[in-house]
């Protein structure tokens, strides 16, 4: 049997990739392996049962009050489960095993999504538990290779019998359908058996509770209904009469008729009883075993209703999950054309004291005089300004201001982006976005903003930058660098004369006026670096112009490293600004998108791929053997 050990071996892998799979794409919010039909046929028959050892697994399955315990009493040649003229309400499954079964079989394993309990009561089937259990024993009159089982009712008003129900039919090879006059066209009923047909179960059809022999006309036409409903091929129909006192001894007869039904004469000439146990036993366990796991494999390899069903299900899955992702993405979520420059001042301010952090020696010591005579001159001049116009605020306490006005404006048209985007239906978004949008999310979220806005120290952010880029500028650019430095020295040479020229012009103390010292604008341009003679409150007003008006000659190339630190300012705080946003609005979203959208490329998914084509093929290899 090398091609049933080939689906055997196909069936343990494919078992561990979709374990594998099913671990690894929860960004795809799938279903639940559990619960589908054709999982629980791989775990529950598949998985379990294809082994070295041969056996049949028989279950009663019916409706209501139709008398399946005494044909399961029947079969097992005693009165194993509880029998009453009333509906006797079989809530759990009860199995006869034969002697030794359990000590070479794991019965937990066997009936999966059991709890399998030994059963010591005919009436412990009957007891109300929400846990599925499984009432076993085992029974000498069972043959060595046969169990057979008993089973809730498959129409009950409770669910719950319904699942039981189902679970047995998953693990069974052959279903023995009890029916009646008034449940053959039940509607749970067919559809319980639509689904047996659809596994190509082996069923043994019983009509019960007949009135005989005047039913005998009849008994064809119910049967015809019940398989055309179902696309169920019965392999055998048997007869029982309504007869209680012989139901309650055991004693119920059984006939077995012809189906395809011939003449009626021709179907009521056989009335010596049958006994079913003894059928059964001599069925071609085999045969009949492996044309079950055969109709499950079949069912688990449908390429719409199995697990290519599901591979497809799960790239569909992916799709919208790209989809949804390029539609956050293609969208910018804000646009703020106007957000605040730093002060120009307070960039030249840290410009210079990273300068004088650089200087050395001569240099370093006429700088620093001249600094501190340029402080103390302009001492008196800061303090009548003060008393006229009140102390002066920080200039980046204006700047931390109107950055909040950009944030407020920000943070609005990304709201109104985001209503949008819900507005558009995507359903893998909307929910998400909904709860974005709801109105105490949005005060929140701008409370937690304002609250770091206010703990940042834009000075240390500031100087954090210069640093960094002034210090690639000496790395990157060593000969423009060592220029400035020259130029620094020349400056430190001029400061005495520059001191008095400035001061008289009216131009006010060195270190505190952009002067014209030099008459080369490209000199001027090095000067916000190296002449240390920008800052202060002249520079605050007419920076700017000093600075367009330098752009066009050589100054330009001090100019444009000006403007990157303006703008890697400006980028550096519209980045913590989104930053804070995905923190806080966006959370996990573009994130989780873009890791469910990429869940068909992986390693497990092509696993699963291969692993269903193995099993498939082994199945086909299988049945051709079998022919």
């Amino acid at each position: 049997m090398s091609s049933n050990s080939s689906v055997a071996n196909a069936v343990a892998r494919l078992c561990r990739a979709l374990q594998a799979f099913e671990a690894s794409s929860k960004a795809l919010q799938l279903q639940p392996l559990s619960g589908r039909e054709w999982y629980e046929v791989l775990t529950r028959k598949l998985r379990p049962q294809l082994g070295d050892e041969s056996f049949l697994i028989a279950a009663v399955v019916g409706g209501t009050n139709i008398g399946k315990s005494v044909v399961f009493n029947h079969v097992a040649g005693f009165r194993a489960s509880a029998t009453s003229p009333l509906a006797s309400g079989t809530r759990h499954p009860t199995c006869l095993a034969p002697a030794g079964f359990g000590e070479r079989h794991d019965l937990g394993e066997l009936f999966a999504g059991f709890e399998v309990t030994p059963w010591e009561r005919a009436e412990d089937a009957l007891r109300d538990d929400a846990v599925h259990r499984l009432f076993w024993r085992e029974s000498p009159e069972m043959r060595s290779n046969l169990l057979v089982l008993d089973t809730p009712d498959i129409d009950s008003d409770a669910r719950v019998n319904w699942d039981r129900a189902d679970h047995v039919r998953q693990c069974a090879d052959v279903l023995i359908a009890v029916l009646t006059q008034q449940k053959y066209n039940d509607a749970a009923v067919k559809e319980f058996f639509r689904k047996a047909a659809a596994e190509d179960k082996a069923i043994i059809v019983v009509l019960n509770q007949l009135l005989m022999p005047e039913d005998e006309a009849y008994w064809p036409l119910w049967v015809e209904t019940f398989c055309r409903e179902t696309g169920v091929h019965p392999e055998a129909v048997y007869l029982a009469p309504n007869d209680r006192r012989a139901a309650e001894a055991n004693a119920l007869p059984f006939y077995v008729r012809e189906w395809p039904a011939g003449p009626v004469e021709a179907s009521a000439v056989t009335t010596d009883p049958r006994s079913l146990l003894e059928d059964l036993s001599e069925t071609r366990f085999e045969e009949v075993k492996w044309r079950a796991l055969r109709g499950s494999v079949r069912q688990v390899v449908d390429r719409v209703d199995g697990v290519p069903g599901y591979l497809t299900e799960a790239r569909r899955r992916c799709e919208e999950f790209r989809g949804a992702g390029e539609l956050l993405s293609a969208n910018k979520l804000a646009e703020i054309r106007e957000w605040p420059v730093v002060p120009a001042a307070a960039v030249i301010g840290e410009l210079r004291r990273w300068w004088r952090e650089q200087r050395e020696g001569w240099s370093r010591k006429v700088h620093g005089f001249y600094n501190a005579v340029g402080n103390s001159i302009a001492w008196p001049v800061r303090k009548l300004k003060d008393v006229l116009q009140g102390p002066a605020v920080p200039m980046l306490n204006h700047y931390r201001e109107r950055e909040w006005g950009a944030i407020l404006t920000a943070v609005e048209s990304v709201y109104d982006r985001l209503t949008v985007l819900a507005e558009l239906g995507n359903p893998l978004l909307q929910p998400r976005l909904q709860s974005m949008l709801a109105g105490a999310s949005r005060v929140d979220l701008i409370a937690k903003i304002r609250e770091a806005h206010q703990s940042i120290d834009f000075e240390a952010e500031l100087r954090t930058l210069v640093d960094s880029e002034l210090k690639s500028f000496r790395t990157d650019s060593p000969t423009a660098y060592e220029a400035v430095r020259r130029l620094d020295a020349v400056a430190a040479a001029a400061r005495p004369a520059t001191s008095v020229i400035l001061f008289v012009t009216g131009f006010g103390p060195v270190g505190h006026a952009i002067t014209p010292v030099f008459a080369d604008a490209a000199v001027q341009g090095v000067m916000h670096f190296a002449g240390d003679v920008a800052g202060g409150t002249v520079a605050a007003a007419v920076g700017e112009t000093v600075l367009s008006a330098g752009a066009g000659t050589g100054a330009g190339y001090f100019e444009a490293r000006f403007r990157q630190l303006e703008n890697a300012f400006t980028q550096r705080r519209a980045a913590w600004l989104a930053s804070l946003l995905q923190q806080q609005l966006l959370g996990t979203l573009p994130q989780d998108l873009q890791m469910a959208a990429r869940v068909t490329g992986s390693q497990e998914f092509r696993e699963l791929e291969s692993a269903v084509a193995e099993l498939s093929a082994a199945e086909s290899t299988s049945r051709r053997a079998s022919q």
